[in-house]
């Protein structure tokens, strides 16, 4: 058995992977036991890393390095990948009241840690340690980190008191993060269910559905004209699929006549569509999709390359195929076709034709689901380095001795929402299958939890036990609840955020993906994640910012 030994303590890249594969398996089993019907979920492998830790197992420290920070890139790329195309939507719908529960969070969290360092007389190099631990922010600690060395004839012992103050918080962040979370649940009595309905309310709220509707013509003064002058003469939004005369129904096209007498088969909006018939006529109990005849309507899925990015306008597919698109689902939201409605991959086109027509389309758009099943690795990896790029550009602010960064957590975050968002540039497309997305966003998440729990494993119980570790603990723990606590009081007492939304908000708030992972694992929803990334980018500055001030300000003493 001592080859099994060695494998597990001497270090090598087989020792690392086997150690990583150990605490990974060990934290997600443990990550599934329930006490009293609530488990822990994804934190569970912090709780295995640091146990391992404690023991002595440990893997090389560039290796672990390495690994803690590629895990939280692929972690926060994916989340961002997923958020892109509905982040704006959120941010202009309910944008402002969550930054402002996370600048009260942020806010809140430096006045208790001035006020705990008075009280006890920490110096700040520890507690700008403990504060960065205890709201989960390794780029403050970086930056704490970065303005004690640019302080000129500083102690050396008090260099290392961020990284101390930083491993002894940082375990509690964690799970106090996560019960912050659910102590606003119990105390409010959330029922989960209800709050996924709510929201899903919420987003069908804001969407207003299409209407079919089948009109007669009855204005003398329309006899004669094209539905192209009738569009320009009207004004409206509305897509005319079908003209029926005399009982015989063809595909509208926008060089189509008009006749009093005839019926039309319009798909928008409801108060579009009403101001069409004032125009036109009077609605028809007669419904044109139900008459026989050559034409049909086919549901076809964008997925070739070649019309992503390309508009209405320029596929001019009535004009090539003579067909009609009646209405474009995106992400479950049905939109009218305009012209300069640009197509996405994964859209899903309405068309109306004949069979034949309706054939050489869907193969112009693709139409192969399984297309979307393939991850193509090539823009993942350009993103993920556009990220790393935006991540290490240097933001200068007056009177700080160092530049503020986004770093590997905010960078590829950030690039990945707009990357999606964009959608396509030439061959690139930034989309990745939901199967793929999660996938990757698991594995980086383990990987990041069980290199932070190796880490602090063997120092946890040291301080604890032989210094001050349990009292900078005691702060770090107060540090992270009492500003969670009363936003959460806030959000869901005053504010009435929805609990999914509000728990988004906490686990942004404090720049905390393995808390975010908790959120999600509460739903199916992406409440949780929406919020987060709502919030993530004002608070990542600000965690940045603030923990360099504290430094500068206060000095490290």
């Amino acid at each position: 058995m001592n080859w099994l030994t060695s494998l597990l303590m001497t270090p090598s890249a087989a020792q690392s992977i086997f150690v990583l594969a150990l605490v990974a398996a060990a934290g997600t089993v443990l990550g599934k036991l329930r006490i009293f019907t609530v488990s822990v979920g994804i934190a569970g492998v912090l709780f295995a890393g640091l146990i391992f830790g404690h023991f002595g197992v440990k893997i090389e420290p560039e290796v672990m390095h390495f690994a803690r920070e590629l895990g939280l890139l692929i972690f926060v790329y994916t989340i961002g990948l997923q958020l892109g195309p509905s982040f704006i939507a959120s941010l202009r719908r309910q944008g402002l009241k969550l930054n402002l529960i996370a600048v009260l969070i942020v806010g809140s969290g430096v006045a208790v840690l001035l006020a705990m360092r008075h009280i006890l007389h920490l110096p700040m190099a520890a507690a700008v340690g403990i504060y960065t631990g205890a709201v989960t922010n390794t780029p403050g600690l970086g930056a704490a980190q970065e303005a004690l060395r640019g302080m000129p004839g500083i102690d050396p012992s008090l260099s290392s008191l961020p990284g101390v103050g930083y491993a002894m918080a940082y375990p509690f962040g964690v799970v106090g993060i996560i019960l912050s979370i659910l102590a606003i649940r119990f105390f409010f009595r959330v029922a989960l269910t209800r709050e996924e309905k709510e929201i899903a309310a919420q987003e069908q709220g804001n969407v207003i559905p299409l209407r079919t509707a089948n009109l007669v013509v009855r204005n003398q003064n329309l006899d004669g004209m094209t539905l192209r002058q009738l569009d320009k003469f009207d004004g409206s939004k509305v897509t005319i699929s079908r003209i029926a005369s005399a009982q015989k129904v063809r595909v509208a096209s926008p060089d189509d006549t008009i006749k009093v007498g005839d019926t039309l088969l319009a798909v928008g909006f409801p108060e579009d569509i009403e101001q069409l018939r004032v125009v036109v006529g009077e609605y028809s109990a007669e419904d044109l999709r139900a008459i026989p005849g050559p034409v049909s309507a086919d549901r076809i899925l964008v997925t070739h390359r070649e019309v992503i990015g390309k508009s209405m306008r320029e596929l001019q597919l009535n004009e090539w195929f003579g067909v009609t698109v009646t209405r474009v689902e995106r992400n479950g939201v049905e939109l009218i076709p305009a012209q300069s409605l640009t197509l996405q991959i994964g859209d899903i086109l309405t068309v109306v034709g004949e069979t034949e027509n309706l054939e050489k389309t869907s193969k112009l758009l693709g139409n192969a689901p399984k297309e979307l099943q393939h991850l193509d690795v090539l823009p993942m990896f350009v993103g993920i380095a556009l990220g790393v790029i935006l991540g290490s550009i240097p933001i200068m602010f007056p009177g700080l001795p160092a530049a503020a960064k986004l770093g590997l957590a905010g960078g590829p975050l950030i690039m990945a929402m707009i990357l999606s968002r964009i959608g396509k540039v030439g061959p690139l497309v930034w989309y990745m299958p939901p199967s793929s997305n999660l996938m990757l966003r698991e594995v980086g998440i383990i990987l990041f939890l069980s290199c932070v729990g190796l880490k602090a494993g063997d120092q946890f119980v040291e301080t604890l036990v032989h210094g001050p570790g349990l009292v900078w603990m005691a702060c770090g723990a107060v540090v992270t609840v009492v500003p969670l606590v009363l936003a959460g009081f806030i959000g869901r007492g005053l504010m009435k955020l929805n609990y999914l939304t509000l728990s988004g908000t906490m686990a942004g708030s404090m720049t905390d993906p393995p808390a975010l992972a908790f959120a999600n694992s509460m739903t199916d929803s992406n409440g949780p994640s929406l919020a987060y990334a709502t919030v993530y980018p004002l608070t990542m500055l600000l965690r940045v910012v603030s923990a360099q001030l504290l430094i500068l300000v206060f000095g490290p003493g």
